[in-house]
C-alpha cells in the first residue's frame, strides 16, 4: 500500500511539472503527422485572416464600380454615334447637296424639271432619316419639320416658274422667290440645315470625346488592379508562412481574371474610342457632295463591332461577383480554422 500511494505521489508531481512547461506539448503540436493544433490564445492569425478578406472584398468591389463607370463613359456613347448622330450629319449633308443639284437644275437653259424633282425626293428623304435618328431632340425634329414645310413652298415656287413661259417676268418673280426661300440670310433653308448640322457636329464632339473625367476613372482602375494584384500575392506569401501551403488556386484565380479582364475591357475601349476618333475626324471634313457615300461606308467600318463591345458592361459586374466569390472561396476554409474565441 505504501508504495502505491509513493506512486501516486510521484506521478502527481511529475504531471505537475509537465503541465508547468506548457511551451512543450506546443512544440510537440507542430511536428509533422501530429495533427492540427488548437489556436493559441494570443495567436493573431484570425485578424490577419479576417483583414485580409476584408481588404481583398473591398478592392474587388471599388475595382468594379470603377471599371463600369469607365468602360460605359466610353462605350455608352458609341451606339448613338452610329445609329443617330453620324448618320444624322450624313443626311444632313446630302440634302444640302440635293438642293443645290435642285437649284441648278430649276434655274439651268433649258431646265430640268425631272431632275430637279428626283434631287427634291433625295433631300426629302434624307431629311426624313434625320428625323427618325431623333436628330438633336425635339428641338432638332422642330427644325426639320420646318425645312421640310420650306422645301414643300420652295418646290412649288418652282413648279410654278416652270408653268410660265421663258424669259417672262413672272417665271423670273417665281424663281428669284424660291431662291430666297433656299438661300437667304438666317432663316433660308440652306442656313437652318446648316446650323442642324453644326448642332449635330458638336453633339459628335461630345460623344466622341476623352475628358478629364475619363481620364481619372480609367487611372483609378489601373491603380485598383495594380493594388487588388499586390494584395494578392501579399495573401498568397501570408497563407504559404501561416498554413504551409505552397498555392492557393482560388486566389491565383482571382488575379488571373482581374488582370485578363482588365486588358480585354481596355483593349476594347482603345478599339472603339479609335473608331470613334476617326469618325469624328471624318465627319469634320466631309462636305455636301458625292462622296457622301463612301463617307458613310467608313463610318459604318470604324464604328463596326462598338454594339458588341458595349454589351461587355454587364460582364464586368458578373466578373466582379465572381472575383468576390473567388477570394471568399479562398479564404473562408482557413478563417473558419480561426475562429475568434468569445472573451
Amino acid at each position: 500500500m505504501r508504495g502505491r500511494l509513493r506512486a501516486i505521489a510521484e506521478g502527481g508531481l511529475m504531471r505537475a511539472a509537465t503541465g508547468a512547461s506548457a511551451p512543450v506539448p506546443r512544440l510537440l503540436g507542430r511536428l509533422p503527422g501530429v495533427g492540427r493544433r488548437p489556436p493559441d490564445e494570443g495567436s493573431t492569425t484570425a485578424l490577419d485572416l479576417a483583414v485580409r478578406r476584408r481588404l481583398l472584398l473591398a478592392l474587388s468591389a471599388l475595382l468594379t464600380l470603377s471599371l463600369f463607370l469607365s468602360y460605359d463613359g466610353v462605350h455608352g456613347d458609341a451606339n448613338p454615334l452610329r445609329t443617330s448622330s453620324a448618320p444624322a450629319v450624313l443626311a444632313i449633308d446630302t440634302a444640302l447637296y440635293a438642293l443645290d443639284e435642285a437649284q441648278a437644275d430649276a434655274t439651268a437653259t433649258p431646265p430640268s424639271l425631272s431632275e430637279f424633282q428626283k434631287q427634291i425626293s433625295v433631300a426629302a428623304q434624307s431629311l426624313s432619316r434625320a428625323a427618325a435618328g431623333d436628330v438633336g431632340g425635339p428641338a432638332g425634329r422642330q427644325a426639320v419639320q420646318t425645312v421640310s414645310g420650306l422645301i414643300t413652298g420652295y418646290t412649288g415656287m418652282v413648279q410654278k416658274a416652270q408653268a410660265e413661259p421663258a424669259g417672262s417676268v413672272l417665271r423670273e418673280a417665281y424663281l428669284s422667290y424660291a431662291t430666297s426661300l433656299l438661300k437667304a440670310g438666317d432663316a433660308g433653308i440652306e442656313a437652318r440645315l446648316r446650323e442642324l448640322q453644326r448642332e449635330q457636329l458638336a453633339a459628335v464632339g461630345r460623344q466622341t470625346s476623352f475628358g478629364p473625367l475619363l481620364w481619372l476613372g480609367w487611372s483609378v482602375a489601373a491603380l485598383l488592379v495594380l493594388a487588388l494584384g499586390a494584395a494578392l500575392a501579399e495573401t498568397q506569401l501570408f497563407l504559404r508562412r501561416r498554413f504551409r501551403r505552397r498555392y492557393n488556386r482560388q486566389l491565383i484565380a482571382t488575379g488571373a481574371l482581374s488582370a485578363a479582364g482588365f486588358g480585354a475591357l481596355l483593349m476594347f475601349t482603345v478599339w472603339t474610342h479609335q473608331g470613334m476618333a476617326d469618325t469624328r475626324t471624318l465627319l469634320d471634313g466631309a462636305s455636301p457632295g458625292p462622296d457622301i457615300p463612301d463617307a458613310g461606308r467608313h463610318t459604318a467600318s470604324y464604328l463596326a463591332h462598338t454594339g458588341f463591345r458595349a454589351a461587355a458592361s454587364v460582364w464586368i459586374v458578373i466578373g466582379g461577383v465572381l472575383l468576390m466569390v473567388l477570394t471568399e472561396a479562398g479564404l473562408r476554409p482557413h478563417i473558419n480554422d480561426y475562429r475568434f474565441r468569445p472573451r
